[in-house]
């Protein structure tokens, strides 16, 4: 089994409870690791024989546009998402983080992480 990491992607989005955090929004940052085969790929150095990082991107992107009151929704749809479009995944985990969140006291930032592991679909 191959590992596939696409890590940092930074996005600005508007998830919270809040009513502020609707209208303001806030810097988000997104952790993709992927296992899946690509044994095929690194013998051929053919792309479809693996995962296209700008899909898992565009996934993310378009996700985390999706307005959630908490972010494990938004990482659950991100899981939903991938697993949909990229059939060659064996397992998947997803970390969404969001920086400076709205508290009260000093909190650099906030994660959670979700994932899925499975043979069938």
């Amino acid at each position: 089994m191959h590992k596939i990491l696409v890590e940092g992607i930074s996005v600005y989005a508007y998830h919270g409870c809040l009513e502020e955090e609707a209208k303001i929004g806030c810097n988000y940052l997104v952790d993709v690791t992927m296992e899946t085969d690509f044994t095929e790929a690194a013998k051929t150095d053919d792309l479809s024989k693996t995962i296209d990082y700008v899909t898992v991107y565009n996934i993310v992107k378009k996700q985390m546009a999706i307005r959630s009151k908490l972010i494990e929704m938004v990482g659950q749809r991100i899981v939903d998402e991938l697993k949909k479009e990229l059939r060659a995944l064996k397992k998947i985990e997803v970390k969404v983080t969001k920086l400076n969140p709205p508290m009260n006291g000093n909190v650099e930032k906030v994660s959670i992480v979700i994932g899925w592991s499975g043979e069938s679909r």
